[in-house]
């Protein structure tokens, strides 16, 4: 049987979410606590890969068991296990063919950035001092959905079979003095998000005119986008799922 776990987690402490072989990861932490709870080795698969000090307020991965589980215990125990910067939301059975990674319709991220020092968002949003022009970045970010090859905003060295992408929404919102670009697509290449918001906040900043979005997505050449943005106010936010999923 196949059961798929929503989690949420606090990114700072861990090299991301995959499982590294000299670092601590999301994954090898809920995989460790899992295999204690079930008493076997659980190995999960998770919808994608958040890289070190990302958030996720959603997360979603699977795993196989051979025994009907009662999911409401499972997740409790689980809770009582796991650090406090990993929680668990549900656990239900899905149909032994779904897939975290593969079935994922959408998935949703949101950059929080705060315009003045603030002593309570260090770890959680990006100070920027210099003002930003939210109109100029949102004409940008609109521009973002006219194209399907994002290989300007993807991390050099990466093992891609294609840059394509669908952008489906991006858009700055403002909430006091915060400032967070939400985005969703049907996927995401890796560092996508955070260079893209590199290249948005130096449009904002004046350093590049809106209409040079589109030279650089057409240039192919992560050399001429903006530089990646720290890690720490970036989270995954939502993925969407078909509704067939569930066994029935």
């Amino acid at each position: 049987m196949r059961y798929f776990i929503e989690l949420s987690y606090f990114g700072k402490a861990y090299h991301g979410w995959q499982n590294q072989p000299s670092a601590v990861s999301v994954q090898e932490v809920l995989e460790s606590k899992l295999s204690m709870v079930l008493r076997e080795k659980i190995d999960i698969v998770g919808a994608g890969r958040t890289d070190a000090g990302v958030h996720a307020l959603q997360m979603f991965a699977h795993f196989d068991h051979d025994q009907q589980l009662d999911t409401a215990q499972l997740k409790y125990k689980l809770n009582s296990m796991l650090p406090k910067d990993i929680a668990v939301a549900n656990i239900f059975e899905v149909r032994q063919d779904a897939h975290a990674r593969f079935d994922a319709v959408s998935r949703s991220y949101e950059y929080h950035i705060v315009l003045e020092k603030d002593a309570f968002s260090h770890d959680f949003a990006w100070l920027v001092k210099l003002p930003l022009d939210v109109k100029k970045m949102n004409q940008a970010a609109d521009i973002l959905k006219e194209y399907t090859n994002f290989k300007s905003f993807s991390r050099s060295r990466t093992d891609v079979k294609t840059y394509n992408c669908r952008i489906d929404h991006a858009e700055w919102r403002k909430d006091g003095n915060r400032l967070i670009f939400h985005i969703t697509a049907d996927r995401f290449l890796r560092n996508m998000v955070r260079a893209i918001v590199g290249t948005l906040t130096n449009i904002g900043q004046g350093k590049y005119s809106v209409d040079r979005l589109k030279e650089i997505i057409e240039s192919e050449d992560r050399g001429k986008a903006g530089a990646s943005v720290p890690a720490h106010g970036l989270y995954l936010s939502r993925i969407v799922y078909p509704e067939n999923i569930m066994k029935e």
